[in-house]
């Protein structure tokens, strides 16, 4: 066989490997992480709920949910150990973090620079004008009666 039809099969077998291997590497980090709690510290199960960690055994944790709410998951249930910091800020709304102190506005008028944009910008009128305005209707007089030719059939009759 020649090298140019062995070629696919490499690069099949080389994407193969490297998305293994980075998926170990998550599973590892995973791991690890989950190793590391100690009880005490604040957690997000990967449901989105926070608790603080109670207990520890093999393969489940004690949460401590609401003061005196307990409930037993499973160590893979616990999708990320927060810090203290970041986990009071979000469950007890304590102050924001040191160093984060972007300001979200309310609307995108705080963004200008204090000038109207309609300023510069003429309006337009875009209601509808009076009939008083529109382009005159086609009409005949016939003695003292004002009478719409179109209105008979007749103006466009061919």
């Amino acid at each position: 066989m020649s090298l140019v039809t062995l070629l696919p099969f490499i690069v099949l077998i080389g994407a193969m490997f490297l998305m293994t291997r980075s998926a170990k590497k998550k599973q590892q980090a995973a791991a690890q992480m989950r190793d590391d709690m100690q009880p005490g510290t604040g957690v997000r199960t990967i449901g989105g709920m926070y608790a603080t960690v109670k207990e520890i055994q093999d393969d489940t944790v004690l949460l401590e949910v609401a003061p005196g709410v307990h409930a037993v998951y499973a160590k893979n249930a616990i999708g990320a150990v927060l810090d203290d910091a970041e986990y009071n800020r979000i469950v007890h709304g304590d102050d924001e973090l040191e160093g984060e102190a972007t300001v979200v506005p309310d609307d995108a008028s705080s963004l200008t620079d204090g000038e109207s944009a309609d300023d510069d910008v003429a309006k337009i009128d875009l209601g509808k004008k009076p009939e008083d305005d529109a382009a005159p209707k086609d009409t005949e007089v016939k003695g003292s009666e004002v009478k719409d030719a179109k209105a008979d059939g007749e103006g466009d009759a061919k």
